[in-house]
C-alpha cells in the first residue's frame, strides 16, 4: 500500500484556484455518489438522530445519508457558497452551514450520531491531528465515517504534476509544489485512531468507471484534482491549453474498448470508526 505523505507547509504555494463548479462535479454524479452508498450501508448506528455531512458539495451525499436515516436532523458542511447553493435548491429541508472543516473540528458545539464525511478530508491538512479531532465530535454510540480518493499516484493524476513539469509549462509553476490533495495509508489513519475507539472498519474498492472517452476523464478531474493546477495559471485560454496537454499525456494509457468506451480505475480509501 502506497502512502501519499502530506505536502510540506514550506513547499506549497497558496493559489487562488477556480471556484468549486457544482455542474462540473455534478456530470459525474453516479458515478461519484456511488461509494457514499457503499459507505453508508457499512455504518451500524440504526437510531441515529443527529447527522453532519462534513465537505457535502451540492448535497448528493446528503441525500443519500438522509435517505438512509430519514428521522434523523442532517446537516450539510462546505465551505464552498456555490456548492451549498446548489444543495439548497436541491434539498431545502435540511440544515447547510458555511465553513471550513479543520476550524469546525477545532471548535466546541455540537455532537453528533454520526459524523459522516464522503470524498472531502483529502483537502484537509494534518490529518493526525484532524481525524481525532472530527472523532472527538461523535456521540456515545455513535460512528465517524469517511471515504477518501486513494488514487493519487495513478496514471492519471501523476500525469498532472509531470505536464507541469515539462518544458512548455514549468515556467507557470514556480520551482515549490502546487498544493494538491492528500491521504495517508490506511494503517496511518488505524493509529491514529484506535487509541478512541471501540471498533474500527477499513477497506479499499477500487471502482472501474466505464466513460465515454480520454477526454472524460479531463472533465472529472476539472472540477476536483486538477484545480490547484489549473488555479495557478492566469486566464481560461491557458488552462484550455493545460487540459489539452493533459489529455495528450494521459491518452496512451487508456485505449478505448472495443465500443469506444474507456475503463477508469479509481481507487478509494474507507474508514468506519465507532465509539
Amino acid at each position: 500500500m502506497t502512502t501519499a505523505a502530506a505536502p510540506h507547509q514550506s513547499n506549497i504555494i497558496e493559489v487562488d484556484m477556480p471556484t468549486w463548479q457544482p455542474n462540473q462535479y455534478l456530470l459525474f454524479e453516479t458515478e461519484r455518489t456511488r461509494p457514499c452508498h457503499d459507505l453508508v450501508a457499512q455504518i451500524h448506528v440504526p437510531h441515529a438522530k443527529s447527522i453532519i455531512d462534513l465537505g457535502c458539495g451540492p448535497g448528493n451525499s446528503t441525500a443519500v445519508v438522509a435517505e438512509r436515516w430519514p428521522n434523523a436532523a442532517v446537516t450539510g458542511l462546505d465551505s464552498s457558497p456555490q456548492m451549498l447553493d446548489k444543495a439548497r435548491a436541491s434539498h431545502r429541508f435540511h440544515q447547510w452551514i458555511t465553513a471550513d472543516i479543520a476550524t469546525w473540528a477545532a471548535t466546541p458545539g455540537d455532537k453528533f450520531d454520526i459524523v459522516f464525511s464522503n470524498a472531502a478530508l483529502h483537502w484537509v491538512d494534518d490529518h493526525v491531528t484532524l481525524y481525532p479531532r472530527l472523532f472527538s465530535k461523535v456521540n456515545g454510540s455513535g460512528a465517524f465515517a469517511v471515504q477518501v480518493p486513494a488514487n493519487m499516484n495513478e496514471v492519471a493524476h501523476q500525469a498532472m504534476r509531470d505536464v507541469a513539469a515539462s518544458a512548455p509549462w514549468r515556467n507557470h509553476f514556480p520551482a515549490t509544489s502546487v498544493r494538491e490533495w492528500f491521504v495517508h495509508d490506511a494503517g496511518f489513519y488505524y493509529d491514529a485512531l484506535s487509541p478512541l475507539a471501540a471498533r474500527i472498519n477499513l477497506w479499499e474498492t477500487t471502482y472501474v468507471h466505464v466513460l465515454p472517452s480520454v477526454e472524460a476523464i479531463a472533465e472529472w478531474y476539472k472540477s476536483t484534482g486538477l484545480r490547484p493546477f489549473l488555479g495557478a495559471l492566469p486566464n481560461e485560454n491557458t488552462r484550455d491549453r493545460f487540459v489539452f496537454d493533459y489529455i495528450n499525456a494521459i491518452r496512451p494509457h487508456y485505449i478505448p474498448q472495443a465500443d469506444g468506451q474507456v475503463l477508469f480505475p479509481f481507487r478509494r480509501l474507507f474508514l468506519i470508526a465507532d465509539k
